[in-house]
């Protein structure tokens, strides 16, 4: 069984990033996309990021076009959007399934370790957030309506 230290992310430049070199470090992994009525939030995680980044928080999205196909642009059309828009900095993915037969193996774990409402292992919508503690274990999974700036307490306690 694998866990979350032993799994790879490929990023928006095509670079992989091992979640091992995130050992001791508090993750945030959202599902994201630029068309969504939830995009608005990117504003939110990038505060969360410059805030709490020098503390240990590690945001990464993973950019989806599985819900509503909200995510329809490239890599770079995605990034671009990104900085443009919400100054983002965090570490963005390429675009990635979260649901079905090619989803990535880091949300097979993330919605095994943490399953939605009634014990569904399944991602509902964009926005879906996890929080993932230094030990690599989930501490928390948050509904797509859930604002970063009401998930910052449970950050800063998980930093603690």
């Amino acid at each position: 069984m694998s866990d979350f230290y032993s799994m790879n992310v490929t990023l928006q430049d095509g670079s992989q990033l091992e979640l091992s070199s995130l050992r001791d470090k508090v993750v945030l992994v959202v599902n994201v996309a630029s068309k969504c009525g939830f995009t608005p939030q990117y504003t939110g995680l990038q505060h969360l990021y410059e805030q709490y980044r020098d503390k240990g928080l590690v945001v990464l999205g993973f950019p989806c076009n599985q819900f509503g196909s909200q995510e329809p642009g490239t890599d770079k059309d995605i990034a671009q959007f990104c900085e443009l828009h919400f100054g983002v900095t965090f570490a963005l993915a390429r675009k990635t399934d979260v649901n079905g037969p090619q989803a990535h193996p880091l949300y097979v774990w993330l919605k095994r370790e943490k399953p939605g409402l009634l014990g569904i292992q399944s991602i509902k919508w964009n926005f879906t957030k996890f929080l993932v503690g230094r030990d690599g274990q989930v501490l928390q999974r948050y509904a797509p309506t859930v604002k970063p700036q009401d998930i910052e307490q449970d950050i800063k306690d998980a930093l603690t």
